[in-house]
């Protein structure tokens, strides 16, 4: 049976290319990277190679990146990490702090990824911050107005995704960047600096990821979103930022993050991160921007009574994500699978859920009408050939299932009679 793979949101696979840099890392060059032997330096060199790239993708410094197990530890470390730091720093100078500052306060999005959501849930519930959730417009677009609104006194950390990992929004990074820098400017020296941080996940493929010209004191990233690795990540955090490792063990990371380097992982975090700005992958950007718009405008034409999810300009050149009237997502994604096409309805690291998704509830629209939604997402091995096919596969399970939709209903009205 055909294979057509259009969740690339979810995961994407390892290239040929980075799988080869990694190999020799698993059996051959096999020392840990903190080990002062041979085997060690050889390992580390491979490191630091990757950091390097890493750094010059980011604009940054070799010694702002940190490598993590990806983009949710990341995450974790950001939100937790500078409230442990916060804390520190507020015992050791408790008299020339007021007490209204004491409590910290945290501003992120309402359709952040779990991982952001749940650490600052978590925050909160503990007492350890109070925090801001700021909700998007229809369109699925924060305002950078919101997040000035929503500033205070006690404010230390504002975290907005870059591209939503759901509907593929694109945020104002650079502009609430800019924002934050001019409110820290106006800030007494003695007082605490505002930090800002970014989930980049689902943007590195195809946006600007140059963390000055962001503005970002924090980004976070996972390797295999961008046809690395799973289970390797990395996290910039700007020099003189207020951070501390949650996660006690060794010194590895500059003291950030405990834990023996993942070296084959990091290896193929670099080479694929490398990769990202070759003339042929900048090519395969706009291939793939012609497709996405092509099934969009394919779908919204031939299949009535759906809707396109987040705006359809400031939105990642990969995704389009469509909700159905009429129709069940768990089973559109089974018959979808039936036919050999892979999709989502939401984030991969909800799919088992049965719950509305969060992002979509956030934009207005209701539990029955979130729960009709489809994500696809491409790639760059993805066909024309493959979307007809999925466009035509899709028009017929939407009309089989808005029949079964439509019996159950009109039953249920006859009962009630």
């Amino acid at each position: 049976m055909k294979q057509i793979y259009l969740d690339h949101g979810a995961t994407t696979p390892v290239d040929k290319k980075v799988l080869a840099s990694m190999l020799p890392y698993f059996s051959e060059k096999y020392g840990n990277a903190m080990s002062l032997h041979e085997f060690g330096n050889e390992a580390n060199k491979a490191l630091e190679k990757a950091r390097k790239s890493a750094a010059d993708f980011f604009g940054a410094d070799k010694e702002e990146i940190i490598f993590t197990s990806g983009a949710t530890e990341s995450n974790n470390l950001v939100v937790k990490g500078v409230l442990r730091a916060y804390y520190d720093n507020i015992r050791s100078n408790l008299p020339k702090i007021s007490s209204n500052l004491r409590v910290p306060h945290i501003i992120t999005t309402a359709f952040e990824h779990h991982c952001v959501l749940d650490a600052c849930k978590a925050a909160q519930k503990e007492n350890l911050a109070e925090v801001t959730f700021i909700k998007p417009n229809k369109e699925g677009i924060i305002f950078t107005e919101d997040v000035k609104k929503a500033i205070k006194p006690n404010t230390i950390l504002v975290s907005v995704m870059y591209v939503n990992n759901e509907i593929g929004t694109v945020q104002p990074i650079a502009e609430i960047g800019k924002l934050i820098k001019n409110y820290n400017s106006k800030l007494p020296i003695t007082n605490y600096k505002l930090l800002f941080h970014t989930d980049a996940t689902q943007a590195i493929n195809y946006f600007n990821c140059n963390v000055n010209k962001l503005g970002v004191d924090l980004l976070s990233m996972s390797a295999h979103k961008i046809y690395g690795p799973k289970g390797v990540g990395a996290l910039y955090i700007r020099k003189g930022t207020a951070i501390k490792q949650v996660m006690d063990g060794g010194g590895q990371e500059g003291g950030k993050r405990a834990g023996t380097h993942n070296v084959p992982g990091i290896v193929g975090l670099g080479t694929a991160i490398s990769m990202i700005n070759d003339q042929g992958t900048k090519n395969k950007k706009n291939e793939i921007l012609k497709l996405r718009n092509y099934l969009i405008d394919k779908i919204l034409k031939e299949i009535p009574k759906t809707r396109l999810n987040g705006s359809k300009i400031k939105r990642s050149p990969n995704n389009a994500n469509f909700s159905f009237q009429n129709v069940e997502g768990e089973s559109l994604l089974i018959m979808l699978d039936a036919e050999g096409i892979a999709a989502s309805t939401g984030s991969a690291c909800s799919s088992g859920s049965l719950s509305p998704s969060h992002v979509l509830l956030s934009l207005g629209m209701k539990a029955e009408e979130a729960h009709g939604s489809l994500r696809l997402t491409l790639g760059k091995n993805t066909t024309k050939k493959e979307i007809e096919y999925t466009i035509s596969k899709l028009k017929n399970i939407i009309e089989k299932l808005r029949k079964v939709s439509g019996n159950v209903l009109g039953d249920y009205y006859q009962a009630k009679k």
